[in-house]
C-alpha cells in the first residue's frame, strides 16, 4: 500500500472516531459494524477517493501468520542490527514466534518516523508489530495504538501511554549497578548514557537513587550523554578527561559502551578495576569473556521474547494487554571488584 493510501485510512479512522480495524470491516461491508457507522465510513472513504487494497484483504483472508520485528534507525547514531543486544532480541523473538507457528519479518524504520512501523500491518503483510526500542517518539506510538495497530514495544513505561510495553526494570538495574560500585568503595562514579532516551533515563534514576542512599549527590561533571554506539564509551572517557573530572567508577548503559570505556581507560594508563571499577548493562555473551570479565546488569532477554509475543498475540485477538516490567539481575564479575 502506498504511503498516501495508508494515511487515508488513518484519516478515515480519525474523522469517524473509530479504529482502523473498524474502518477495514466497514469497507468490507462487515455485519460487525452497525449500519450507521458503516454508512458514515463509506461516505468518508468515497469523499477521500479511497479504494480497498485487495492484496492486503486477500492476505488477511488467507490467515496471514507473519509478525514484523521493527528496529528504529536513529540517523544520528546509526546503531547497526549487528549490535549484540539487538541480535539476541531478534533471535529470541524468532525462536518464540516459530514455536507459535509464525514467521518473522525484520525491518528498520527511521527513528524520526517510527509510526511508519505500522506500514507492514497496513499493507496486509503482517498481523502485528513488535517494535524493539521506543526511542524519543512516545506520541507517534500512541497514535499507532489509537489507530488500532496491534503493536507491542520493548521499552520503558511512560506517563499517558496508550500502547503496550514489555521492558526490564531499568530503575532497579541502574540502582544495582551503582550500589555495587559504592559497596566496593567507589564514590566518584561516572554515568555514561543518553538520558533523552526513556530506558537510559530510568537507569540514571536508579543511579541517582543509589547515590542518595549513600548521602551523595550526582555531579553533572560525571554525567556524559553517550549514545548506544560502542565507540561512545571511548568518546565519553575522552570527554571526562577534557573536563578534568576525577572518578573511580563508571556505570555505562550498555556492555559495548563499557568495554570501549575500559580500552580508553587503559590507553590513559588507568587499570580496571584497580583504579576505576566499571559496570555495564545487558550481559551480552562477550561480557563473560572480556578482560577483565565485565560486571553487568543482565536483561531478561528470553523472558522478554516470550512476554512480547504473548502480549502481541493477545492484542491481535482484541484483548486489553497491560504493560509488564521484568526483573533485571546484577552479574558480578571482575571489572568492578
Amino acid at each position: 500500500m502506498s504511503t498516501s493510501r495508508r494515511l487515508q485510512m488513518a484519516d478515515i479512522a480519525r474523522l469517524a472516531g473509530v479504529s482502523t480495524s473498524t474502518v477495514s470491516r466497514a469497507l468490507n461491508h462487515s455485519g460487525l459494524v452497525n449500519q450507521e457507522t458503516r454508512e458514515r465510513i463509506l461516505e468518508l472513504a468515497s469523499s477521500l477517493n479511497y479504494s480497498i487494497n485487495i492484496g492486503a484483504q486477500n492476505l488477511r483472508l488467507q490467515q496471514n501468520r507473519t509478525v514484523a520485528a521493527v528496529v528504529p534507525l536513529d540517523k544520528s547514531t546509526r546503531q547497526q542490527l549487528s549490535d549484540p543486544f539487538l541480535l539476541s532480541m531478534l533471535g529470541g523473538l524468532a525462536d518464540v514466534l516459530s514455536e507459535q507457528g509464525f514467521d518473522i519479518l525484520v525491518s528498520r524504520v527511521d527513528a524520526d518516523q517510527v509510526d511508519a512501523a505500522s506500514a507492514p500491518f497496513d499493507s496486509g503483510r503482517v498481523v502485528g508489530v513488535v517494535l524493539i526500542g521506543q526511542g524519543r517518539h512516545h506520541d507517534q506510538l500512541n497514535r499507532m495504538a489509537t489507530r488500532g495497530v496491534p503493536v507491542v514495544v520493548w521499552g520503558a513505561q511512560l506517563p499517558q501511554q496508550l500502547y503496550t510495553t514489555v521492558g526490564g526494570d531499568n530503575v532497579a538495574g541502574g540502582r544495582m549497578a551503582t550500589e555495587h560500585l559504592l559497596a566496593h568503595g567507589r564514590r566518584r562514579i561516572a554515568f555514561l548514557g543518553d538520558t533523552g532516551l526513556p530506558e537510559a533515563a530510568l537507569r540514571h534514576q536508579g543511579y541517582v537513587e543509589a547515590l542518595a542512599a549513600y548521602g551523595l549527590a550526582p555531579d553533572p561533571q560525571l554525567q556524559v550523554a553517550a549514545s548506544f554506539l560502542p565507540g561512545s564509551g571511548t568518546d565519553a572517557v575522552h570527554e571526562l578527561a577534557r573536563r578534568g573530572a576525577a572518578y573511580d567508577g563508571v556505570f555505562a548503559c550498555s556492555d559495548l559502551m563499557a568495554m570501549h570505556a575500559i580500552h580508553a581507560l587503559r590507553a590513559e594508563g588507568r587499570a580496571v578495576p584497580a583504579d576505576v571499577g566499571v559496570v555495564g548493562y545487558d550481559d551480552i555473551e562477550l561480557a563473560a569473556y572480556f578482560h577483565p570479565p565485565l560486571t553487568t546488569v543482565r536483561q531478561p532477554r528470553d523472558a522478554a521474547a516470550r512476554a512480547l509475543v504473548a502480549a502481541l498475540l493477545a492484542r491481535i485477538d482484541g484483548q486489553p494487554v497491560p504493560s509488564s516490567l521484568l526483573p533485571t539481575e546484577l552479574v558480578v564479575r571482575a571489572s568492578a571488584a
